[in-house]
Order: C-alpha cells, then sequence, then structure tokens
C-alpha cells in the first residue's frame, strides 16, 4: 500500500486590501516545493469578501 505525506503551504497576497498575487513569487514557491519532490494536488484561496483574497492556500503531498 502506498503512503503519502501532505504538507499545506499559506500565501498572502500582496496590496492594498490583500487579493494580488504576484505570479512570478507564487510560481517560485510552488517551483521550490516541486524541487523538493512534492506535487500539488489542490489550491484554493480563503476570502475577505467581494473578491478580496486572504490567503491562497496551496496543498501538496509525496511518497513517503
Amino acid at each position: 500500500m502506498e503512503q503519502w505525506a501532505y504538507k499545506t503551504v499559506k500565501y498572502t497576497p500582496g496590496g492594498f486590501l490583500g487579493g494580488k498575487v504576484k505570479e512570478e513569487d507564487f510560481e517560485d514557491l510552488l517551483n521550490s516545493y516541486g524541487i523538493e519532490g512534492w506535487e500539488l494536488v489542490s489550491c484554493f484561496d480563503t476570502s475577505y469578501g467581494q473578491g478580496q483574497s486572504r490567503e491562497v492556500i496551496a496543498v501538496f503531498k509525496r511518497k513517503v
């Protein structure tokens, strides 16, 4: 039976009220985990409301 380890990473968007994701910085973050063998399985944001993101949550997994 395969076993998996999971990692949850929070990315905080910039901007005055949040919600502005710097794509290059976020991509660098994702790639840094990919280099370590982590596979992205889910990505979602938590909302302040009216389209403003508080945090972007990325969930990764890799075999143990």
